[in-house]
């Protein structure tokens, strides 16, 4: 069976086109274009005409290439954009018109339950509790749970383009500007207390470009590391330094710095998933198909 998600974040529009069934996934086609929905907000606290519009035909052409590709089932979903911009219905209202789907606005706990399937699917967890991370452009969701399911999950309003924004926007940041970082992470983090994990994975850009450049799992003091190399590179040698492009590059040290408080709160180092949020919507996809054909 195949099947396709387009995934409208806060920095990215993603495409994923994938086969398989309930228990394994395969991707067929991924595609990206950077959409900046999350820079309106911050600056604005709504989007633009011009953004929504923008991703409005973004969306259209990334579902059109699904259909190409032979996926019989499609689902556009949106994440912390809607959420947190006031005109979030307008954005919702453009995608639905311009692609002739029903949207699905996600949750807090619908993103972190996505995360948390897509992190874990075909993935071996040898103990449990589990617990899922997800760093976000606009938000971050943490999951604990078995490997079937989250329990306990949480969501908070700050990704790592939305940190950058507030915080991070000399190119390097001063020490001023990563103590105040790292102040906001801590006290939008304050009242996050999860269940302590037997292990933990990570997903997203951030974390898998930690991954390559520093260590895999990422504990504590590789975190640190990261985040004080990051913190002195500009944003053409964080290209270099971590093979990202030049907008990951960008979002990089405030991502690293949400992830080293996720990691503090957890107490065990972070392993990197592959999947994520598009995966775990991808996997749900193929469990409506297969009860289709039995039922």
């Amino acid at each position: 069976m195949r099947v396709a998600v387009v995934d409208v974040g806060a920095n990215t529009l993603r495409l994923l086109v994938a086969d398989g069934d309930e228990s394994s996934l395969v991707a067929v086609r991924e595609e990206r274009r950077r959409t900046r929905l999350g820079e309106d907000v911050e600056r604005l606290g709504r989007l633009t005409d011009e953004k929504i519009e923008r991703s409005a035909e973004a969306a259209r052409k990334e579902v059109r290439r699904a259909r190409k590709l032979g996926a019989g089932r499609i689902a556009v979903v949106v994440t912390s954009p809607w959420r947190s911009a006031e005109n979030g219905e307008d954005l919702l209202a453009a995608l639905e018109q311009a692609t002739g789907l029903r949207v699905e606005a996600l949750s807090e706990e619908d993103e972190a339950d996505y995360a948390f399937v897509g992190a874990l699917a075909g993935t071996e967890v040898e103990a449990e509790p589990v617990a899922v991370c997800d760093v976000g452009g606009g938000s971050t969701q943490v999951a604990v749970g078995t490997v079937t399911a989250p329990s306990w999950s949480r969501s908070v309003p700050l990704g790592s383009l939305r940190l950058t924004e507030r915080c991070l926007r000399s190119d390097p940041p001063n020490s001023d500007q990563l103590a105040a970082a790292r102040e906001e992470v801590a006290l939008a983090m304050s009242d996050v207390t999860p269940p302590l994990p037997a292990v933990a994975f990570a997903t997203g850009g951030t974390a898998r470009a930690l991954r390559r450049s520093w260590a895999d799992p990422l504990d504590g003091p590789a975190l640190a590391s990261a985040v004080d190399e990051l913190g002195t590179l500009s944003v053409a040698a964080r290209v270099k330094r971590a093979k990202v492009d030049l907008e990951r590059a960008r979002t990089l040290p405030a991502g690293a710095i949400i992830l080293g408080e996720l990691q503090k709160l957890l107490q065990v180092p972070l392993r990197v998933a592959q999947g994520g949020v598009r995966e775990g919507v991808c996997t749900r996809l193929l469990e409506v198909e297969a009860q289709a054909a039995t039922g």
